[in-house]
C-alpha cells in the first residue's frame, strides 16, 4: 500500500485516477476545492477528502507530510472557456499552486507527478511533436496563450526543483483527453453533451483543425506508469494517441452514435472572439519514449473510447443536466 496524495482529486482525469489507485489498494488523500463526481464508486470512508485552495500553502501542508510516497498534481483551471474568460485565474493557479505542491513535496521527500498539457508546444507546426520539441506561441496579448505559459512555467519549476533542490518528479503531457465525467466544454465531451439533449454540435470554423485524441482510461494507466516507474524520474512524456483525425470528423462520428439527425452549428472563431483565441492546425504527439521507458501506448481507438463515453453519458442524467459551456 502507497500513500498518495492527489489534487484536483475531484476533477475529470483525478477521480479516475483515484478510482485506478482505489482498486490497486493505495491510501489515498485528495485535495480539492470540488466534490466527487455523483457516479464515483467510492465513499468519503475510502479515501479522505480534504477541501482547500491549491495556492494555500497552510491548507496543502496538512496533506503532503513525510510518509507520503506521490504526490499526483492535477489541480488546474483547465479549458477554452475558462481561460478566454479568466486568465488571471488560470495563470495564478497553475503557477502559484504548483509551485507550493513542489516546495511541500521536496520537505516531504514525496514523488511528484505534474500533470501538464500538449498546449506547451503552442503552434509548432512541426508535428509530431516529441518531448524536446520546439515552443511556438502566439501574443501575450492573446488570453489563448495564458494556460499554455502557465502550465510551460509550472515545466520549469518542476525541472528546476529536480535539479537545484533535489526533487524527484516526472512531467506528463496530456494530448486531448476525453471520457465519462469531463465537464462538457470540450470537443468530445460538449459534442457528446449537445447530442444527447438534442442539440446541434458545434464545429469552430472548416472543423479540418486535427488533433489527436486520447481516452481516459489509456491517460490514467500511462500516469500510473509513471508514478510508479524509477525510470521516469526526471523525464516529461508525451501520454496522447497517434491517431490525427479532423475534429469535424470526430463531430461526425459522434453524430452517428448518439444518432442525432441533422448537421452541425458551424462557428467562426475570428468573428465570435476576436483576437483572444487563436485555433491551432495540427496537434500530434510523438509516443515514442513512453512506450520505449514504460511500454506505454494508447490501447483504445477513438471509435471504440467515443462509443464507450456516449453509453457512459446515456445512463448519467446528471451530467446531461449540466451546462455545456458553449458560446451560443
Amino acid at each position: 500500500m502507497a500513500r498518495v496524495v492527489v489534487t484536483g482529486g475531484c476533477g475529470f482525469v483525478g477521480s479516475h485516477l483515484v478510482d485506478h489507485l482505489l482498486r490497486r489498494g493505495d491510501e489515498i488523500t485528495v485535495f480539492d476545492t470540488g466534490r466527487p463526481a455523483a457516479d464515483q464508486p467510492h465513499t468519503r470512508a475510502d479515501v479522505r477528502h480534504v477541501s482547500g485552495d491549491i495556492r494555500d500553502p497552510d491548507a496543502l501542508a496538512a496533506v503532503i507530510t513525510p510518509g507520503v510516497d506521490t504526490v499526483y498534481h492535477l489541480a488546474a483551471v483547465v479549458g477554452v472557456d475558462r481561460y478566454l474568460h479568466r486568465p488571471m485565474d488560470v495563470i495564478d493557479v497553475n503557477f502559484s499552486g504548483t509551485r507550493a505542491v513542489l516546495d511541500l513535496s521536496t520537505r516531504a521527500g514525496a514523488k511528484v507527478v505534474f500533470a501538464s498539457t500538449s498546449e506547451v508546444f503552442g503552434k509548432n507546426p512541426a508535428v509530431p511533436w516529441d518531448e524536446e520539441a520546439d515552443r511556438v506561441l502566439g501574443t501575450t496579448s492573446a488570453n489563448r496563450w495564458s494556460y499554455s505559459t502557465s502550465k510551460a512555467l509550472a515545466e520549469h519549476m518542476t525541472f528546476a526543483f529536480i535539479r537545484q533542490h533535489g526533487l524527484t518528479a516526472s512531467i506528463v503531457r496530456y494530448f486531448n483527453l476525453y471520457g465519462p465525467r469531463q465537464r462538457p466544454a470540450f470537443l468530445v465531451s460538449r459534442s457528446v453533451h449537445r447530442a444527447l439533449n438534442g442539440r446541434p454540435p458545434i464545429v469552430y470554423d472548416d472543423g479540418l483543425q486535427t488533433r489527436s485524441f486520447t481516452y481516459i482510461d489509456d491517460a490514467i494507466s500511462a500516469t500510473v506508469a509513471i508514478g510508479a516507474s524509477e525510470r521516469a524520474d526526471g523525464e516529461s512524456f508525451n501520454v496522447g494517441g497517434t491517431q490525427e483525425i479532423p475534429i469535424r470528423h470526430v463531430v461526425e462520428l459522434i453524430m452517428k452514435l448518439t444518432e442525432l439527425e441533422g448537421g452541425f452549428t458551424r462557428i467562426v472563431t475570428k468573428e465570435r472572439f476576436g483576437d483572444v483565441y487563436q485555433d491551432l492546425v495540427r496537434r500530434v504527439p510523438d509516443t515514442t519514449k513512453a512506450f520505449d521507458l514504460l511500454g506505454w501506448k494508447c490501447a483504445t481507438d477513438l471509435q471504440q473510447g467515443i462509443a464507450r463515453t456516449v453509453d457512459w453519458a446515456r445512463g448519467a442524467r446528471w451530467w446531461r443536466e449540466l451546462p455545456d459551456g458553449s458560446p451560443d
